[in-house]
């Protein structure tokens, strides 16, 4: 099923991201996580994929097994900056034989030290014009409410994205952000420019401190007085703020289906226990 048959009606989804895993010995844990996650039928799942295509045998397998054994429909992340056309050929015919038809089409970071200058790939919509090309996919993007951290202006970040949509991208998933007028405030300024596709909200958990530490090493998320008073207070608590993690995830999910954002994509980090409370905490809403 594609995803953007899902995601452009009028009924709220739910939706969950897991990873791969990095190596071997880790195989058989994330597996399972994965198949419980799947377990609480979320409309789809997106399975991300390692920088340079160090996870996209798992990432493949991980989709086919969830959309076979499941009957979850899945969303395959792709990443092209480390990579050659036939290397991103060849992924697209491994994921066309596995089923799997939609696809997350990103640039991905580049790794520290690689020569520019001579990628075959700079940007995501340079991989999105080739899945087009390819055929049979639907496509997604990424997009930065915030605005991404490489663009000079916010009117350019937009530009860009528009024309993303225009070669191609069907629907576009947000970065995490943890107050929801940044996403509104977003949402006003590419309707304004044009950009008519769904826009999925990306919500991540945050249920330990060591969490936050890391989205504010890696990205510019900007966080509200309110969410860092819970880290501080909760933070060395670890129960309690796994609870309190998941009560500022549900409200943040509750206020964006009651001002018409209907889907919603869940960062689980393979955590399948938080995306059931999550999930159980809207159970009516989302019926």
């Amino acid at each position: 099923m594609k995803i953007i048959d899902i995601i452009k009606g009028n009924k709220p989804s739910l939706s969950f991201e897991v990873f791969p895993p990095k190596t071997d010995t880790a195989f058989d844990s994330v597996w399972a996580a994965t198949e419980e996650l799947a377990a609480l039928k979320p409309d789809f799942m997106s399975v991300t994929y390692g920088a340079g295509g160090g996870t996209s045998a798992y990432t493949a397998q991980i989709a086919q097994n969830l959309q076979d054994k499941f009957s979850v429909p899945t969303l395959a992340h792709l990443t092209c900056v480390s990579s050659t056309k036939k290397e991103i050929q060849d992924q697209l015919q491994r994921l066309k034989d596995y089923g799997i038809s939609n696809i997350l089409a990103l640039r991905g970071d580049i790794p520290e030290g690689m020569d520019k200058e001579h990628l075959e790939y700079r940007y995501a919509g340079q991989l999105i014009e080739e899945i087009k090309e390819f055929g049979e996919f639907c496509i997604g993007g990424a997009c930065y409410p915030e605005t991404h951290p490489e663009s000079e202006t916010c009117a350019k970040d937009v530009a860009y994205l528009k024309e993303k949509v225009e070669q191609g991208c069907e629907f576009l998933t947000t970065q995490m952000f943890f107050d929801n007028n940044i996403l509104y405030n977003f949402l006003y300024r590419i309707r304004e420019a044009g950009i008519t596709v769904p826009v999925v909200a990306g919500i991540m958990p945050v249920t330990n401190a060591a969490q936050m530490k890391r989205i504010c090493a890696i990205s510019q998320t900007a966080l509200p007085q309110r969410f860092i008073r819970i880290v501080d207070r909760y933070g060395d608590k670890p129960e309690a703020m796994k609870q309190a993690g998941i009560a500022y995830a549900t409200e943040q999910i509750i206020d964006l289906y009651a001002n018409g954002i209907n889907a919603v994509h869940v960062y689980t980090m393979n955590k399948p226990d938080i995306a059931a409370k999550i999930q159980n905490n809207i159970s009516e809403i989302i019926r």
